[in-house]
């Protein structure tokens, strides 16, 4: 997976509706060129995963998602055995000595890849996200780090597997919890906030088209006004994008108050927001 300059990135980035920033178009050239994972840190919905999907559609290349949540082990995330199929084998197997048996269970034919190897064994183009890494226990770290560092994987029973072709890797956080120095040593950083409220209305005008203009500045405007309330979600930028949907298929132009009150839905999640918005929204633009 190569890119030729940052610009390059910047430019094949925007032409499938990913707007990058220069920091976005550097970082992702960098971790490309130097084989680095990449640990891309930020509140929800800022776009850190929709960057991982859009570097796999640029570059062609096939897309393995691991997403990180309190419980995540080992198996889930690496592999396991199917233990049914081995049951039935065994129970098949009769007379067979235990040695025997037990070198027919351990094969390729039993292994459930998950993620992290499929990731690993894959010859294609891949870009390996893995999502919402705050969320797995520090244990999952430790796993990640071995994964990250060699791109290998020991399986005891068939040996040691090594990447053929590395990934490109994408770590995403959401900073609920501090990820160790050691796997922040092992990437490059990047630190997604929301958009500037120009830089917001191009996203959405490149992902809405048939939008006007004016519609996508003042829509722009209304959701960073969102965001600077205590509010318990703010709005994400994917639901900027929804609320422009909405307003085209309801055939709307501008966003006045009734405008407002009817659709405020797409974008705040709780009554409670939905109520403070209300409250010190002024309306009609």
């Amino acid at each position: 997976m190569t890119f030729t300059s940052p610009a390059d990135v910047r430019e094949r980035l925007a032409a499938v509706g990913y707007l990058p920033d220069d920091a976005i178009a550097t970082t992702v050239y960098l971790a490309a060129a130097l084989g680095k994972p990449l640990l891309v840190e930020g509140p929800a919905g800022v776009g850190k995963t929709e960057l991982a999907k859009a570097v796999a559609e640029i570059t062609g290349a096939g897309l393995v998602r691991l997403q990180c949540y309190e419980g995540l082990d080992e198996p889930r995330a690496l592999y396991e055995w199917n233990y049914k199929k081995q049951l039935l084998r065994i129970q098949a197997s009769g007379d067979e000595s235990w040695s025997a048996t037990h070198d027919d269970i351990f094969t390729e034919e039993f292994l459930l890849e998950r993620p992290l190897l499929a990731a690993i064994r894959r010859s294609e183009p891949t870009v390996l996200l893995i999502d919402e890494t705050d969320k797995a226990d520090v244990e999952v770290e430790g796993l990640l780090l071995e994964v990250l560092s060699d791109f290998q994987v020991t399986i005891p029973e068939l040996g040691t597997i090594t990447a053929v072709r590395r990934p490109f890797v994408v770590l995403t956080s959401n900073a609920t919890r501090e990820l160790s120095e050691a796997l922040k040593r092992r990437c490059l950083y990047l630190h997604l906030d929301y958009p500037t409220p120009e830089r917001e209305r191009d996203i959405v005008r490149a992902r809405v088209p048939e939008i006007e203009d004016a519609l996508a500045e003042r829509l722009a405007r209304l959701v960073a006004t969102l965001r600077a309330l205590e509010l318990k979600k703010a709005p994400s930028i994917a639901e900027t994008i929804d609320w422009a949907r909405t307003l085209l298929a309801l055939g709307l132009d501008r966003l006045d108050a009734d405008t407002i009150d009817a659709t405020l839905g797409v974008v705040l999640k709780h009554h409670s927001d939905q109520e403070r918005a209300r409250k010190e929204l002024d309306g009609p633009s």
